[in-house]
């Protein structure tokens, strides 16, 4: 994905200022993933017989996803300069995947897909703290 993430950068047809473009390109395609990757989580959750003791974990799955997805789609609008909007939907973001990453670590080593969803939102994590510092 990264490679039409970059290919839709590079294509822009205005000047994209001093923002890094991999970092960019590397957030948003963290942000899509990660959303994917909860959505799914939650799904698998559900499927759980002990779905009942999965309910906070479900919650903040779909809660991450939904502002992963929006992170994501709000990162790839260049036109105009929302830079206080887009730096509390990072912060948001990251918030958020620091959230489920917990929540699904700390059900890793019964559920698989909670171990690779923890893993997505890390990953998401670090990519909104690296775009943020730079």
């Amino acid at each position: 994905m990264t490679h039409h993430v970059s290919s839709m950068l590079e294509t822009y047809p205005k000047d994209l200022g001093d923002i890094d473009r991999q970092k960019l390109a590397e957030c948003i395609e963290a942000c899509f993933e990660c959303a994917q990757t909860c959505t799914a989580c939650a799904d698998a959750c559900l499927a759980e017989d002990m779905v009942s003791e999965l309910t906070q974990c479900i919650r903040f799955n779909l809660d991450c996803a939904d502002i992963c997805a929006a992170t994501g789609r709000v990162l790839s609008r260049q036109t105009g300069n929302n830079v206080e909007t887009t730096r509390a939907l990072l912060e948001a973001c990251r918030t958020a995947c620091k959230t489920c990453g917990d929540e699904c670590a700390s059900h890793a080593e019964m559920h698989e897909h909670c171990k690779i969803c923890a893993e997505a939102c890390r990953r998401c994590e670090r990519a909104c703290a690296e775009l943020l510092a730079s």
